[in-house]
């Protein structure tokens, strides 16, 4: 099993970055993708869902109209766009994935917000 993160980088305020994570070893399909994040000195918290079949999606209210999830099922691929990134949103992104009782991580990838 593998979730792998790529697309951070270092962005201007206001700016925008494309995270992918790229899964294998299950089945992509069946679970329920998310995406956190850790800053320094802080807990993971939640970013954002999408479902298995449905692909609803859900957002924690510090990135709803800034931050979209979506996914790609054929390409076992799930994604974060962020825009008008702002300097609290620097952390490590992790990506997630959930089926009942099975739960994976990705290693992360560091996300920095700074002029």
């Amino acid at each position: 099993v593998k979730l792998v993160e790529s697309g951070g980088g270092l962005v201007k305020p206001g700016g925008s970055l494309s995270l992918s994570c790229v899964a294998s070893g299950f089945t992509f399909s069946s679970f329920v993708m998310s995406w956190f994040r850790q800053a320094p000195g802080k807990e993971r918290e939640f970013v954002a869902r999408i479902t298995s079949t449905s692909g609803v999606t859900n957002y924690a209210d510090f990135v709803k109209g800034r931050f979209t999830i979506s996914k790609d099922n054929a390409n076992n691929t799930v994604y974060l766009q962020m825009n008008s990134l702002k300097s609290e949103d620097t952390a490590v992104y992790y990506c997630n994935g959930r089926y009942w009782q099975y739960e994976y991580w990705g290693l992360g990838t560091q996300v920095t917000v700074s002029s």
